[in-house]
């Protein structure tokens, strides 16, 4: 198989099963075909499948393939938008262009006395308010009729200035008739009650659909009240249609024209930058470079660096405004750019987007990384782990407990082993509780830590390199104090993690720690945490689930254990024993118990 064949392999291999945007390039590096996917790494490995259903076209694309690359957006709409962006921007020649060049559908309110809500396909900067785009022409039309079925606003195109309304210019139409219009033509509503549907109608566009939810459920208890439940009945379903109805979407965008954007997603020694290009409201451009991070480096100066790079390599040029999470360090070496920190609203939906972009990024170069080099890949995470844990050597062994019981009863522990990170499944272990004596979690770690590793230092087994408590500084004492006993609090170091908000806690040490929100350690910790809890868990109900059938069982008269295991084999649970009859429960355990059975479950037969 060539290189580049590898090469492939790998760049699907690590795609997401996500929504999205995929691009092929050729050796030059131009992009020859943009396509857009449900599930990316699904849609992109079809080509790369020998199936006789493939065109001569697509054969051809495939062999001229050198790179592959994609964005991830939110859903199938936003894929949809994105794509046809990229096809306008790049023109690539493997892509058919729409016949009519249309782009997709806006709502707009004009910038008019008494605006009119309409619809178009040409978004222009001439003062009026854009909404959208929609994916497709159905949806808007429902939209527009959702708005003009509930909001009263007029749809002529009549000049409604003061003069020609003073004047009496205008007579009114059907829809001043039929109700649709309450007649600002003719001077019966003023500018200032118009406003105030019109700002209702913004508000629907905007996705807030709170005032609107008011005015229906206003006009629905007043029609029922004054018993007119046809038409309480209609604004009911308009109430119910109400949440299915969509505004917009994070990749384009009718108020954000042109501007770059610059995400930071620090990671250990390593940092990574995420820039998106916006052009006439849409997304042209989107890269992800990765910096390697100084000693002393800041993240304003990382930023800056990438910004630098981004603009060398890759941009050449900046827009007037950018968007960033910080100002970079060096902001005023870049002339006439005005840096934007956004809060709320659109910008800092945009700047959420390039960074989920980046850790998206950082997830397929980790996933390369194990997949080319998995050796590699463990001394890092080992490394990162040593480093943000503060310990002596590499976890390459680590043994995390967790205590389970409901109320006392049929309490049990569960200890789960991590070898290089990855769960060793086959050295996992149950313990059932039994010197404990009620819901005392503390004795009961106590209990478990010290059967574990008496028992280890007995056979001379190996001893691992960290251990885990779930639970906070009691739980983390009480294990502590049974590796001082056993003589190996130095040998084994030991840290508890609180599960609330990941709180790291070392013996005497009051104070939690806190590993880095970004950096893998974390994840690693929490997973090991997690995958205790779930195995301890399940043995939990296992192990009271089987305690009630027997409870309830063994207080039948005359039912010994070896009845019990006979009529649990046949019928399985009580409720089919209860509900078995007397000559199927005495093919099993004979009729006179059988019969006792029977009046157990039946005391009054």
């Amino acid at each position: 198989m060539s290189s580049r064949e590898d090469i492939l392999r790998e760049q699907v291999a690590a795609l997401p099963l996500e929504p999205g945007v995929y691009q092929f390039l050729d050796r030059q590096g131009e992009i020859i075909y943009v396509g857009k996917a449900k599930s990316l790494r699904k849609r992109v490995s079809s080509y790369f499948v020998k199936n006789k259903d493939h065109t001569a076209k697509v054969r051809v694309l495939v062999k001229q393939i050198c790179a592959i690359r994609h964005i991830v957006v939110g859903s199938e709409q936003d894929a949809l938008l994105l794509e046809n962006s990229l096809i306008k921007t790049h023109k690539p020649r493997y892509n058919i262009l729409l016949k009519d060049d249309k782009t997709y559908p806006w709502i707009v309110l004009r910038r008019e006395n008494f605006p009119r809500v309409e619809s178009t396909r040409q978004l222009r900067h001439d003062g009026s308010q854009y909404f959208g785009p929609y994916g497709s022409i159905s949806m808007q039309r429902s939209v527009l009729e959702f708005i003009r079925e509930v909001v009263p606003l007029r749809t002529c195109k009549l000049n409604l200035s003061p003069q020609a309304i003073a004047r009496g210019k205008y007579g009114v139409c059907l829809q001043y008739h039929l109700g649709n219009c309450k007649g600002p033509c003719i001077g019966e509503q003023s500018e200032e009650e118009y406003g105030v549907l019109t700002d209702m109608v913004k508000d629907v566009l905007k996705g807030d659909l709170r005032p609107v939810r008011r005015y229906l459920e206003e006009n629905m208890l007043s029609a029922a009240a004054d018993l007119r439940f046809e038409a309480a009945q209609r604004f009911k379903q308009r109430l119910d249609a109400l949440e299915n109805y969509q505004s917009r979407s994070v990749v384009v965008s009718a108020k954000i024209v042109d501007c770059d954007i610059f995400s930071l997603l620090e990671d250990d020694d390593v940092a990574y930058c995420n820039f998106i290009r916006l052009r006439h409201g849409s997304i042209v451009a989107l890269h992800t470079v990765r910096l390697t991070t100084g000693v002393d480096s800041t993240r304003e100066d990382m930023l800056s660096m990438a910004i630098q790079y981004i603009v060398e390599n890759i941009a050449h040029d900046l827009s007037r405004e950018v968007i960033v999470p910080f100002l970079p360090s060096a902001a005023i070496l870049f002339d006439k750019v005005v840096f934007t920190v956004p809060k709320r609203g659109e910008k800092a939906e945009l700047l959420e987007f390039s960074l989920k972009s980046a850790r998206i990024y950082r997830a397929e170069q980790m996933k390369n990384l194990e997949i080319k080099n998995p050796e590699r890949h463990t001394e890092r995470l080992m490394n990162a782990m040593q480093r943000e844990l503060h310990l002596e050597h590499q976890p390459r062994h680590i043994e995390c407990f967790d205590n389970s019981n409901l109320q006392g009863t049929n309490p049990v522990a569960s200890c789960v082993v991590f070898r290089d990170g990855k769960p060793s499944r086959k050295e996992y272990r149950h313990f059932n509780v039994k010197t404990v004596v009620g819901p005392d979690d503390f004795a009961s770690m106590r209990e478990i830590v010290y059967r574990r590793y008496s028992r280890l230092l007995e056979e001379g087994a190996e001893l691992p390199d960290l251990i885990i408590v779930d639970g906070g500084k009691g739980q983390l004492s009480s294990a502590y104090e049974v590796l001082c006993a056993l003589g190996i609090e130095k040998r084994v170091p030991i840290v508890g993690l609180a599960k609330r908000i990941e709180e790291v806690f070392y013996p005497n040490d009051p104070e939690p720690y806190y590993l880095s929100r970004t950096g893998e350690p974390l994840k690693v910790v929490c997973h090991i945490r997690d995958e205790a809890h779930r195995f301890g868990i399940t043995f939990h109900r296992q192990k009271r689930s089987k305690a009630f059938i027997n409870s309830e069982l063994e207080q039948i008269p005359g039912i010994g254990s070896k009845s019990l295991n006979a009529l649990l084999r046949r019928f399985r649970t009580v409720a089919k024993v209860r509900e078995a009859s007397v000559e199927e429960l005495a093919e099993e355990v004979g009729m006179a118990r059988a019969r006792k059975i029977i009046e157990y479950f039946n005391p009054k037969q």
